[in-house]
């Protein structure tokens, strides 16, 4: 992409839904959602991870496991294998992620690869809180163990709760995690609902995190503009972020329900905002017809792909989409 093409609109080719956890057999803890696709490249597949739910227990209450599927590297609609089990157990009890692993975001480190996830604890005057953990595999990324019973990523002073959504990235020598801190729980029609922003913390070795401490992206929607997902690249001189927003209330719907921005930085800091060029939205009908939500893009042998979530955040599964312009992209 030339500079004289810098605010061109983004143009992509829908795939379809690529894997949906109801077809899924003999494994009861994966039976709906295969939330937050994050990708990981091997020779001859795409191992992409995501988060699952098995069915709520007796008192309605769920947990959220972490799994994988292994995509043909030819032909990314073609599902070679499922996970036979989590890659991370549940936490410990009383540990910030007894009751949860999602979403999750992985990395290769040395002969090892990283995972950065979100760990849930229930709560009682809220449905939930949320902090970042960290775990390491041996074994190319099957299974994960902590780095520790704590989480890498905390609240702190300055943001309060739901820390969650984390994306890894390395930049030259430093790490960057871009994630989502809570704002507020706002009480819709009896229930609280989270208000949360994007953010970023950076570190020397993905360990120990200096938090930039500020929302890196406008509202436009409303005020209490919820934001997830951001995820981003460099390419051609300029750093790129596609991410989610949805509105405080009713975002169960077609009207006001998620959808996939983009926006633009020059140092990681300073982001411009331009939903307008981003070229993807809800389909007329089908899986996507009322949300398009959590966005990973990545390149492959050329391409570049969009793996994202349709209607329920994710219920039935995740799709993929083919950049048709700006072919000359790269991760």
């Amino acid at each position: 992409m030339s500079t004289d093409d810098a605010a061109t609109t983004f143009e992509w080719e829908k795939m379809g839904k690529v894997f949906d956890p109801k077809n899924t057999q003999d494994r009861p803890w994966l039976q709906e959602f295969a939330q937050a696709p994050a990708t990981l490249m091997f020779d001859n597949f795409v191992r992409v991870y995501f988060s699952c739910r098995p069915p709520a227990d007796a008192s309605g209450q769920y947990v959220s496991y972490s799994a994988y599927v292994d995509l043909d590297r030819t032909d990314l609609t073609r599902v070679l294998h499922v996970a036979e089990q989590p890659i991370l157990s549940l936490g410990a009890l009383g540990t910030f992620d007894e009751f949860g692993t999602y979403p999750v975001s992985i990395i290769r480190h040395g002969d090892k690869i990283r995972a950065y996830y979100a760990g849930w604890t229930r709560c009682a005057s809220v449905p939930f809180n949320v902090a970042i953990g960290c775990a390491e595999s041996d074994d190319d990324g099957k299974t994960f163990k902590r780095l520790g019973p704590g989480p890498v990523i905390p609240y702190s002073l300055d943001e309060p709760f739901v820390m969650s959504g984390p994306k890894i990235r390395k930049f030259g020598d430093t790490w960057h995690l871009f994630y989502i801190a809570g704002k507020s729980w706002k009480m819709v029609q009896g229930r609280p609902e989270p208000v949360y922003r994007i953010r970023m913390a950076s570190s020397p070795d993905g360990i120990v995190w200096t938090k930039l401490g500020k929302d890196l992206i406008e509202t436009v929607v409303e005020e209490d503009e919820a934001q997830a997902s951001p995820d981003v690249f460099r390419a051609n001189g300029q750093y790129h972020m596609f991410f989610c927003y949805r509105y405080s209330e009713g975002y169960r719907s077609h009207e006001k329900g998620y959808r996939i921005g983009y926006a633009f930085s020059n140092d990681l800091v300073t982001w411009t905002r331009d939903d307008a060029r981003i070229g993807i939205t809800v389909s007329a009908t089908g899986w996507d017809s009322e949300m398009v939500s959590y966005p990973h893009v990545f390149s492959l042998d050329g391409s570049v792909y969009m793996a994202y979530l349709g209607n329920g955040v994710g219920r039935e599964g995740f799709g993929m989409a083919r950049l048709t312009s700006h072919e000359s992209w790269t991760r």
